[in-house]
């Protein structure tokens, strides 16, 4: 069973070598090391190659037998289905975390330079390390699960891609910040760093008008908050805003504020006075995740993914045996 799964799958498989060796092979020349853009593409392609796996490897895997018919003749003998289950996902979801691992390493070891040159490594954390591996895993077994449940490959692939794309924002924009305990740094006020402009969803129509400090200076971390509290820990309001500083929000904001035209001397001025003003009971609350963080963070995302893959693995056993 495994022999005849592999013999399935050689074709793909041996596309996706091809492409990762000539990539190694460019990949170790010393031409494009300091290019930028390259960087950036090849980062993308790390970041989209788990939800293609999931549709063109997993979605396809057990649909294209449904649609096809094959699966009645691949019962009837003397496998059971829950072993061609299992094997069609060891197989394949192996080569799948291997591919998406591999290609992994390749790039964080070509673009390691820039990296640590721009000093924001968590700029590219779902692009570069072991979590990769985990995105791979879980993206495969969603689309095997998906085939499954629809049995027709251009649905499932779809679906596919939908449920991956949603997973990873939610991790990334409410999981991830909250795996690890963040690190509270307190600065006071500055008034030349510090702007006023729009906060909230959709800012230019309905947001709230605020003070908008610049982030600080903290190479290799990941800023998951920004804001400006009192000493209770409350947030300046709109009216404690316009209280204090009456009229500030016409005519620009100045210092760090969101226009990109120079304001004029007078009301920098006055920006700076409002925030000096502010500044006396308020200050600056910034949350982020350390650079010692990076690697537990990895981990623990590679855990999760790899976790679900398993239930998404044992979801896709269960499927087919009601099948």
């Amino acid at each position: 069973m495994i022999r005849f799964t592999w013999l399935q799958f050689r074709a793909q498989a041996a596309v996706v070598a091809g492409v990762l060796a000539l990539l190694a092979v460019a990949a170790a020349g010393p031409l494009h090391r300091d290019d930028g853009s390259l960087r950036l593409w090849l980062g993308v392609l790390v970041l989209v190659a788990p939800g293609l796996i999931g549709m063109f490897w997993g979605a396809p895997l057990v649909a294209r037998e449904f649609e096809d018919g094959t699966f009645r003749l691949a019962w009837t003998q003397s496998v059971t289905r829950i072993r061609w289950m299992a094997v069609k996902l060891a197989v394949t979801g192996l080569a799948s975390m291997a591919a998406a691992g591999l290609l992994s390493l390749i790039v964080t070891w070509w673009s390691g330079p820039l990296d640590r040159a721009a000093m924001n490594q968590f700029a590219t954390f779902d692009q570069r390390g072991i979590a990769p591996i985990g995105y791979a895993a879980f993206s495969f077994t969603l689309g095997v699960l998906a085939g499954a449940l629809i049995r027709r490959t251009l649905p499932a692939m779809f679906v596919t891609l939908a449920v991956f794309v949603a997973a990873r924002v939610t991790e990334f924009s409410w999981l991830r910040p909250r795996l690890l305990h963040p690190v509270l740094l307190r600065l006071a006020l500055n008034p030349r760093s510090t702007g006023y402009g729009q906060q909230g969803t959709l800012s230019v129509l309905f947001g709230s008008p605020t003070l908008m400090p610049n982030p600080p200076d903290l190479p290799n971390t990941w800023i998951t908050s920004l804001t400006i509290v009192n000493a209770r820990g409350d947030g300046l309001t709109t009216g404690e805003l316009n209280s204090a500083c009456p009229g500030i929000g016409q005519g620009g904001g100045g210092g760090g504020g969101l226009s990109h035209t120079r304001a004029p001397q007078a009301v920098v001025n006055r920006m700076q006075d409002c925030v000096a003003r502010i500044g006396t009971t308020y200050h600056e609350a910034v949350t982020y995740q350390p650079a010692g963080h990076y690697w537990p963070l990895q981990w623990y995302e590679l855990a999760i993914f790899l976790g679900a893959a398993l239930a998404l693995a044992g979801a896709c056993l269960w499927r087919i045996r009601r099948a």
